[in-house]
């Protein structure tokens, strides 16, 4: 008898429960979600239906829900699948638990501790081996069956095989890279230029200026990206052009959204104090990194142009024509 690879999903949300069902498909993994929400747990365990994120889906009869923690002791892979403000405190909760060859997953986006990527973090605090994976994806997608991408990073070549082989025969689509830096940066950065696109795009419905701008986004993501270690290569993996494609262009990403709603004036007054998200949130970050860093900001002025807008400082309508001059 095969043993199976023991797969703990730390989070039963939306991303967790979708990636969870699709693993699910593999006879050869045995898949729990671990989940703090014991409602969440009851339905998934009772009916094999998620009722708080995904209500009209069943879910593979395969895919277990708990609450226990102990069900760490025996994981091989252990995927995060937590929001980002509370991941790195929940792994160092839990570090305990963990065998000391378990691999750590993060598909948390966001900073951590002090303002740092949270692989950064993770690799602080805990022994195991560590990878990331992001991509362009949409949770109910992967729970209807549709064929989705993701990129794979590991400083570790080893880890990157190691943890591929759970994706087989699933609708989930990997490509790898060893640049662990690049992709966790490129996860938050995508989000604050799917803000620009959002306010381009509710100004005006031009297929000509929104490519126009897309690229201009696009290359200054690069930029950024390199200048904190990332390289080159990774912004035309599924994490960099099509994980930024989904964000900035699809009408369900919440940045993009976000950026509609300010473009078309629903934020007429000081907006500052109105719009957390994540993409405003990553952007005070980096700006203060890049100014610690003495970076030319000519190098991310399209980010300080958006910074503008949020401060109040930047009239929205002239935001469009103020892009076009760098």
């Amino acid at each position: 008898m095969v043993n199976k690879k023991n797969v703990i999903i730390l989070g039963a949300g939306s991303i967790g429960t979708a990636i969870g069902n699709s693993l699910a498909q593999s006879e050869d993994l045995r898949i729990s979600l671990l989940s703090v929400e014991e409602d969440v747990v009851e339905s998934i365990s009772k009916e094999q239906i998620n009722q708080k994120y995904f209500p009209n889906i069943r879910l593979n009869s395969r895919l277990q829900a708990t609450s226990n923690e102990l069900v760490l002791q025996d994981s091989n892979i252990v995927l995060l699948a937590i929001p980002s403000v509370a991941a790195v405190d929940y792994l160092k909760n839990i570090n305990h638990l963990l065998p000391k060859d378990a691999i750590i997953v993060n598909l948390a986006k966001g900073f951590g501790c002090g303002k740092r990527l949270i692989t950064d973090c993770i690799k602080e605090q805990h022994l195991n081996p560590i990878c990331t994976l992001k991509g362009p994806s949409f949770a109910r997608e992967i729970l209807s069956n549709i064929p989705t991408a993701f990129t794979l990073a590991s400083e570790d070549d080893k880890i990157l095989d190691e943890v591929e082989t759970i994706f087989k025969n699933t609708n989930l689509y990997i490509d790898k890279s060893n640049d662990l830096e690049g992709v966790e940066i490129l996860s938050i950065l995508k989000n604050i230029y799917a803000i620009i696109i959002g306010i381009v795009d509710a100004h005006f419905n031009s297929p000509n200026l929104r490519f126009m701008i897309f690229t201009k986004a696009f290359n200054e993501m690069r930029k950024i990206m390199m200048v904190f270690g990332g390289k080159e290569e990774t912004m035309f993996k599924y994490c960099g052009i099509g994980d930024f494609g989904l964000t900035a262009l699809n009408d369900l990403s919440r940045n993009r959204t976000l950026g509609l709603l300010i473009g078309k004036g629903f934020f007429t007054e000081d907006i500052s104090g109105k719009v957390v998200l994540e993409g405003r949130i990553a952007m005070n970050v980096f700006l203060e990194k890049l100014s610690d860093q003495n970076i030319d900001p000519l190098e991310y002025s399209l980010m300080r142009e958006l910074e503008h807008v949020f401060s109040g400082n930047n009239d929205v309508s002239g935001f469009v024509n103020k892009l076009l001059k760098y």
